[in-house]
């Protein structure tokens, strides 16, 4: 994780760097920057619950989940979240928002009805980490450059040249490199940042694996969610926004990615084997 935060920077250091050799509205962009950056900032946890058709729910109106909830956080040693769930087939979980003390947990109703007891705590667990370890303000921050950068291109295209009010017609040499590099800057950002996203589910496996004390149990829900996926309706697997994937505890798509490179989440068959080795490890003959 850490080389691959690295390799980030060092992408989004070439970028700023093109942008103000070429001086291209500098002034203009950060502040647009600045703009994009605290909506996202702010408003991406609520934005990722509408787009799922989640609804808060109180102790009172799911009080076996919040329970489980509130006694892996004191095994965590976390704050407790507020908990939603999102009335769909699809067998799913995800956690939102920028720290612990403003996180949400998300369960599906399909989920709630497929797992058991233990398979549930597990994949709570699972959550509680990505929670714990900030992970979704990591990819809040580290999948920022590469908006900008999508802007940029879309902004050049759209206006033909003519940042700053420069001629659409005739645009300068530097305005073509900062759109080639700018193009350079998103690809080469999409391929680690959904590397960044398998480094942070193998963590959020292992931390779930600490919390409960039982990898098996993850295990065994990741099969379950697996097996139940192949049987959602398509409609109903489109419908989960690809844009939403990352957050998930499984990916929602009908075919998986054949290349690991454009996958949000490692294989199933990795995740099951890192969970053996830590089952092994946990009962002292790994």
């Amino acid at each position: 994780m850490l080389a691959t935060m690295f390799l980030l920077g060092l992408v989004y250091v070439v970028l700023i760097a093109v942008l103000i050799a070429a001086g291209v509205g500098a002034l203009t962009v950060a502040v647009i920057a600045g703009i994009l950056f605290l909506v996202q900032y702010f408003s991406s946890d609520k934005l990722a619950l509408y787009s799922m058709g989640a609804q808060q729910v109180s102790a009172e109106q799911a009080p076996e989940l919040h329970a489980t909830i509130e006694r892996l956080c004191i095994q965590a040693n976390l704050p407790m979240p507020r908990v939603a769930i999102a009335n769909t087939p699809m067998p799913n979980a995800c956690a939102v928002g920028r720290s612990p003390d403003t996180s949400t947990v998300c369960v599906t109703t399909g989920l709630l009805e497929l797992l058991d007891q233990s398979e549930l705590e597990a994949v709570l667990g699972h959550e509680l980490t990505h929670v714990a370890n900030r992970d979704v303000m990591l990819l809040t921050i580290a999948s920022f450059f590469a908006s900008i950068a999508a802007f940029i291109v879309q902004l050049g295209f759209f206006f033909g040249g003519g940042f700053g009010g420069s001629d659409r017609d005739d645009p300068g040499p530097g305005f073509v490199v900062v759109i080639l590099v700018s193009g350079v800057v998103y690809v080469v950002s999409f391929v680690l940042l959904h590397g960044l996203s398998r480094y942070r589910e193998f963590a959020a496996d292992r931390g779930s694996a600490i919390i409960t004390g039982r990898p098996s149990a993850l295990s065994s829900a990741l099969l379950k969610i697996s097996g139940q996926m192949d049987r959602i309706p398509q409609r109903d697997l489109r419908a989960a926004s690809s844009e939403l994937a990352a957050l998930y505890i499984f990916p929602p798509k009908v075919e998986q990615s054949v290349a690991t490179l454009f996958s949000t989440h490692p294989p199933l068959e990795a995740r099951l084997a890192a969970l053996g080795r830590l089952e092994a490890q946990l009962q002292g003959i790994g």
